[in-house]
């Protein structure tokens, strides 16, 4: 029989429409600080608020961890309703939300099995789903979350940046990339391996930036076909669909998933933005 799990994460992850109706899975806020005040992402705070103050204030907001209390508070309302919590988390080297999450469970006295997905967004979401399935098939919570921990490394995943400020401002880059960045108007090709960001390639427009990361997947594809891609925006939708539609007419039988970056997120990344996302099977 499987055990009544709670699953917990952060509002980094993309929740789509059959875990945001899903009465076991709990997301808990990074915080947005302005001048004018602090926010809950998703909660106080949407994406079009964020694009609109950073255009208004020519500020670059703060964003913070959620408080080790907030996830203490959220696993002692566990007691007597779960067996255990799994939670899926943003990179320990990207936040510290994995560490307060952990101390929360430490804090609180119970069970949870903390996951660092070595990404964010869409990866984040891939092993929850992941996780569900398993627990469906009775397997035991740690090696539930053991196997997680091991599927999270197949994830790669690619962006080009809205703007390369607010990237660098958040302490993503280093200012010789930032400079160089600005006076040859490179736009670099980010990507996160191993749970941390790494400068993958320089190109000099976002036309041959956008060529190069679907020529990234097709390269990947053509060593083990991929059924499900993901491409991740902030606040550019067509952008996002241009690269549907070119994917669908290579792949026509490809599953091809769209969101929006979350506010946290965007912080760093800037408006602009698209990620590309797939899992490499074995």
């Amino acid at each position: 029989m499987s055990k009544k799990i709670a699953w917990v994460t952060d509002s980094t992850a993309y929740i789509p429409e059959d875990l945001k109706n899903h009465p076991d899975l709990y997301v808990v806020p990074l915080s947005i600080t302005f001048s004018s005040g602090t926010y809950e992402d998703g909660i106080d705070l949407s994406t079009d608020r964020l694009y609109s103050s950073i255009k208004e204030d020519q500020e670059i907001p703060k964003t913070s961890q959620p408080p080790v209390g907030k996830f203490a508070e959220l696993f002692e309302s566990f007691k007597g309703k779960y067996d255990a919590a799994i939670a899926v988390h943003i990179s320990a080297d990207l936040s510290g939300t994995l560490s307060s999450c952990r101390a929360g469970g430490e804090m609180a006295g119970f069970p949870v099995e903390v996951v660092d997905s070595k990404a964010m967004a869409i990866a984040i979401t891939r092993l929850i789903w992941l996780g569900m399935e398993l627990n469906e098939q009775n397997m035991d919570v740690p090696e539930i979350a053991e196997t997680l921990r091991k599927d999270a490394y197949k994830i790669e995943n690619y962006m080009v940046l809205g703007n390369l400020d607010q990237f660098y401002k958040g302490g993503r880059m280093s200012g010789t990339q930032y400079l160089l960045g600005n006076l040859l108007k490179i736009k670099p090709i980010i990507r996160i391996i191993d749970g941390k960001f790494e400068l993958f390639e320089k190109v000099r427009s976002e036309k041959k930036a956008a060529k190069r990361m679907l020529e990234l997947f097709h390269k990947a594809y053509q060593r083990n076909p991929i059924p499900r891609i993901f491409i991740m925006h902030g606040n550019v939708p067509d952008k996002a669909n241009e690269y549907k539609e070119e994917l669908l007419r290579t792949y026509p039988g490809i599953e091809v998933i769209i969101s929006e970056l979350s506010a946290t997120v965007s912080v760093h990344s800037g408006e602009g933005t698209i990620v590309i996302a797939w899992a490499n099977e074995e």
